[in-house]
């Protein structure tokens, strides 16, 4: 299963009680369970969803992954002739080319709204892109039923939670928590898109207890929040991915929500959750994971640096090198991982490095190293910038560059150069009046090996984000070569 079972099982419990909320819309357990089975007889083998945030969102996603059925969520900000690309490659698929039995199914097969044997495929998910193809992998009803009980362990997750992802449904993030929220029996809440206005309101109004979401929506909603008075007391856990909370946006968020948990955590769509760790409210007692008197989990604080936390339960960690052998701690190499959680692979897209298994270990090319069982992140492998012959991770000037004072967010990238190969470059955007590249200099001077620290920077007035609000270091780089107006050189 990954969640339909469940879904009868609370509407059988408690049909009035409410399932999922869009903007103030809402749909009790036994209206979208209805809703839900009435277009199962017609949903197709293999379903593409690319829809804005609504009821009929999630009325259609439970019926697309009824019986043996699949479905692929497309994000409909993309460009129209991505997305009919995407949609006819989806819905040409064979068998083989998933590589996965029964891909396709019998369209009538299991008419009725169950879930599908456990090892069967159930979605197809896709990697971030707005103009490449991008890369599509395929996930069984098993590594999601897996994942739900690991994350509703760790997180802390029950019935009477209410929870609030502001995103878009068409990112893994939200889509997860959409279906982690109907196998737990929890209240799910989202915004037709997302408007910080409309999430505080929500949150004021609506009883939210648990907020998932990017750190980008943190700051903001935690930075306005506390100039606007909007109480978030009655939040008790914040779960963050997509890239490592900086120490401004943990601030802001600790002090406008002051009984909230705060999470982070690595994982990959590919492999679902790997490690992470929790701020507990003040005055709570920490342990490693164990749950408190709320039953939340007191986790330990988010480690400092690169530092991201401990496996998840179920999970096992290795760093392994470029041949799939074992490295000891401390040693920089590929974040493997060995659990349930891991999809089936790749439909298309995969190069060989993109998912890669040694002898049961799955690793995307995240590069990182175990200390005193603490997972430390550097990066992609794609993203390393090799400079006068000196490797150098660009999440670690990044997070550097967040603790000068001044700084409320950065990213680096290697632009070319003839001399190096590559030069580290980085841009910040302020939190408050202006900034100079001597203070960037002397803030790095005791964190950074000279190797390691950026020759040019830029203010900028907004970060460069990918479409799921991640920074971009491509489009810095774009940005640079173009002379963009949104960047500043700083001498």
């Amino acid at each position: 299963m990954p969640f339909l079972d469940r879904l009868q099982r609370w509407a059988d419990d408690r049909p009035d009680g409410t399932a999922v909320a869009v903007a103030g819309k809402r749909l009790d357990w036994a209206g979208l369970r209805d809703a839900a089975a009435a277009r199962v007889p017609a949903a197709p083998a293999v379903t593409v969803l690319a829809e804005p945030n609504s009821l009929d969102f999630v009325v259609s996603f439970a019926a697309a992954v009824a019986g043996p059925r699949r479905c692929a969520v497309l994000d409909p900000t993309w460009p129209p002739e991505l997305l009919e690309g995407l949609r006819t490659r989806i819905l040409a698929a064979e068998p083989g080319e998933a590589a996965v039995p029964g891909a396709l199914g019998d369209p009538h097969a299991g008419a009725g709204l169950t879930d599908g044997p456990p090892e069967t495929p159930f979605l197809v998910g896709l990697t971030s892109g707005t103009t490449a193809l991008p890369k599509a992998f395929s996930r069984s009803r098993r590594s999601w039923q897996v994942s739900f009980d690991s994350s509703i362990e760790f997180f802390g997750l029950t019935a009477r939670d209410r929870t609030l992802a502001p995103g878009p449904l068409a990112a893994s993030l939200n889509l997860y928590a959409l279906a982690e929220c109907l196998y737990a029996g929890s209240e799910f809440h989202t915004l037709e898109r997302f408007d910080v206005g409309d999430a505080h309101t929500a949150i004021a109004h609506d009883g939210i207890t648990r907020l998932v979401l990017v750190p980008t929506m943190l700051r903001l909603l935690s930075e306005r929040g506390l100039a606007g008075g909007v109480d978030a007391s009655g939040l008790r856990s914040i779960i963050c991915a997509g890239s490592k909370l900086d120490a401004r946006t943990l601030e802001a968020a600790r002090r406008w929500a002051p009984n909230a948990t705060i999470f982070e955590y690595y994982g990959a769509a590919e492999l679902s959750f790997v490690a992470g760790a929790g701020l507990a409210p003040a005055g709570a007692a920490a342990s490693n994971g164990a749950p408190g008197s709320d039953g939340i989990p007191a986790s330990v604080a988010p480690p400092a640096g690169t530092g991201i936390g401990r496996a998840f339960p179920g999970v096992d960690i290795r760093i392994l090198d470029g041949a799939g052998r074992p490295l000891p701690d401390g040693d920089v190499g590929n974040v493997s991982v060995r659990s349930g959680m891991v999809s089936d692979g790749y439909l298309w897209g995969d190069d060989g490095e993109a998912l890669r298994c040694f002898d049961g270990w799955y690793t995307v090319g995240d590069q990182g190293y175990l200390a005193d069982g603490v997972l430390h992140l550097l990066g992609r492998r794609s993203d390393m910038i090799n400079t006068a012959g000196t490797n150098v991770y660009p999440h670690e000037i990044e997070l550097a560059l967040a603790s000068v004072p001044g700084v409320a967010a950065a990213v680096a990238a290697g632009a070319p150069d003839d001399l190096r190969g590559q030069r580290v470059v980085a841009a910040v955007l302020a939190s408050h009046g202006g900034l100079t590249a001597t203070q960037l200099r002397a803030g790095l001077e005791d964190i950074l090996p000279r190797s390691k620290r950026p020759l040019d920077y830029y203010a900028v007035s907004e970060l460069p984000l990918t479409d799921r609000g991640k920074p971009s270091r491509p489009l810095l780089l774009a940005w640079i070569a173009g002379n963009d107006s949104r960047l500043r050189r700083l001498g």
